[in-house]
């Protein structure tokens, strides 16, 4: 901690960061490449990382097998790679969110559930978007700002400053969204108070933060509960949201009706939006950031997935 504390108070410029910058300039060449590129690129590069990165594959797999047991080992193989092609495609998308025009996605993604933000946002309380880790991460953003009114979004800093810069302008560019971060709670209560939509990707496992447990696919997950705490504090209308990249190549993005007693029973809620975001992935599970540790912590007793 002492080390990273040190790195993060040097000036961008200084050598330490140099590879830092480097790997900057490769993604921003990699953004010119034709959307078509980017996918072809990606695909390789999944399949590439699938063999390469075991031990993500190994947490992949876990997962998979915890959430589909149904999967026979050839079919969970197969779902396994397409999701390391997924997530490829879409980190190679987000360079395109990052430096290039979005305006012809905004215009041609597929759009379902309008009325149902409009109907939060006439509440006049602001909404909260609970949203998951789909592949179509930071492409996405704009995709649902540009339906918003007053966008603004919830994100973890990146440790490294040279790679959090060059996100963070890389979203910051789109609608005049506006960022917080988890220390920004009362400032973010304040923007919702006053009409403002807030899009928040809560489904990862948070380790000690992790203040119940509810069912994804069948099997106890860790969630928080400031999704409830942000609901009850502001009085925002909650909203559950999806984002796909669909097999045509097309986007989708989906608004759920508005969730009803969001906040009161912090239990419930966790339930709600995992539900939610099941649902979505029994559409596209290769969509799902599935390497991640989603079932990381473990309620007293339970034997470790990982």
């Amino acid at each position: 901690m002492a080390s990273r504390g040190k790195r993060s108070n040097r000036p961008l410029w200084h050598p330490s960061f140099w590879g830092s910058w480097s790997l900057v300039f490769v993604l921003w060449l990699l953004s010119f490449l034709p959307m078509g590129s980017k996918q072809r690129l990606g695909s390789w590069l999944g399949r590439l990382l699938a063999r390469k990165l075991k031990s993500r594959a190994r947490v992949v797999d876990a997962n998979l097998a915890a959430c589909m047991p149904g999967l026979s080992k050839d079919a969970r193989a197969e779902l396994l790679e397409d999701t390391f092609v997924a997530s490829a495609r879409g980190f190679l998308e987000s360079t395109h969110a990052w430096w290039r025009n979005m305006a012809p996605y905004c215009a041609s993604a597929s759009v379902s559930g309008t009325e149902h933000l409009e109907e939060a946002k006439a509440r006049g309380q602001g909404v909260l978007l609970i949203g998951g880790h789909y592949s179509i991460f930071d492409f996405a953003l704009p995709l649902i700002a540009c339906h918003l009114d007053k966008p603004g979004y919830m994100y973890r800093p990146n440790n490294n400053p040279v790679i959090d810069r060059m996100i963070e302008r890389g979203r910051r560019r789109h609608f005049n969204i506006r960022p917080f971060t988890k220390r920004e709670l009362r400032p973010m209560l304040s923007y919702l108070k006053e009409g403002g939509q807030v899009w928040f990707a809560c489904d990862q496992d948070f380790g000690k933060k992790s203040e119940l447990f509810a069912p994804f696919f069948g099997v106890d997950a860790g969630c928080i509960t400031s999704p409830s705490y942000i609901a009850r504090e502001s009085g925002a209308a909650v909203i559950c949201v999806s984002h796909l990249r669909m097999p045509d190549g097309h986007y989708r993005v989906v608004f759920s009706p508005i969730q009803q007693g969001f906040g009161e029973d912090p239990q419930q809620d966790a339930e709600t939006w995992n539900r939610f975001i099941e649902t979505t992935i029994r559409e596209q599970p290769d969509q799902y950031l599935w390497l991640h540790k989603r079932f990381k912590t473990r309620p007293e007793g339970a034997v470790s997935i990982y």
